[in-house]
């Protein structure tokens, strides 16, 4: 899966600043957790915690963030921190027995250079797993904000029951609450930010169903900030 960022509006003056080398660096982040920085020679970067191997910023080559990180996010165990790019596995949400989201979220993570090869199966049923790979991106008005790519696809609505229906909007907007999977959905997805003339353009391989969820201001108390700054698309 890749995120890529096309900014329709011209480069700021600043950008045309010297480029350094790339660089990756292993430091001490919030409540002294280790946290990976990775540095792109044009400026762009990422933060990643080992904490739930989660991502919580992501610049681009203007050093503006692209990821919403909560103000009431909490670095300690065994809360999951709260925004970014998280890893949901092996459930997503309450589909099944586990907690919520599963537990990969809540464990510390290890860097391997030479990591051993993924375990088979040797079981004589099957396992069902979820992977969910989720990206609550930043955007400060709700009004300016449009996902394309699942219009006239079905999908289950978490707000009713998870009954099924179809898309039948060229965009999904939003006007309130949304907790909608998608299904079947396409290897492409956009958003499209038109107050800050940009969109973000979402590629994925092998997750074919799409989360889109906006808590609002009801269900975002007391991270109303969360809901007026963020949408989330997530990869099942």
């Amino acid at each position: 899966m890749s995120t890529e960022k096309e900014k329709t509006s011209a480069p700021s003056s600043s950008s045309s600043s010297s480029s350094s080398s790339p660089s990756v660096e292993l430091c001490k982040g919030v409540n002294g957790l280790e946290k990976i920085l990775l540095r792109e020679s044009r400026g762009s970067s990422t933060e990643v915690y080992l904490y739930g191997g989660h991502v919580t910023s992501w610049k681009n080559d203007h050093g503006e963030e692209l990821l919403f990180l909560s103000n009431k996010a909490i670095f300690k165990t065994p809360k999951a921190i709260r925004g970014g790019i998280p890893l949901c596995f092996p459930q997503f949400g309450g589909l099944g027995t586990l907690d919520q989201h599963g537990f990969a979220r809540n464990r510390f993570w290890a860097i391997d250079d030479d990591p051993p090869p993924f375990p088979t199966n040797t079981l004589s049923k099957a396992i069902f797993v979820h992977l969910c790979i989720s990206y609550v991106f930043l955007c400060i008005r709700y009004k300016f904000v449009r996902v394309e790519g699942l219009e006239t696809l079905d999908y289950l609505d978490n707000l009713q029951n998870k009954e099924r229906f179809t898309e039948q909007g060229d965009a999904l907007t939003f006007e309130s609450e949304v907790d909608k999977i998608y299904l079947s959905t396409p290897t492409k997805i956009a958003i499209i930010d038109h107050e800050k003339k940009r969109t973000f353009v979402v590629r994925k391989d092998g997750l074919p169903d799409a989360v889109v969820w906006n808590p609002w201001d009801k269900k975002a108390k007391p991270w109303l900030i969360l809901a007026m700054m963020s949408t989330s698309i997530c990869f099942v």
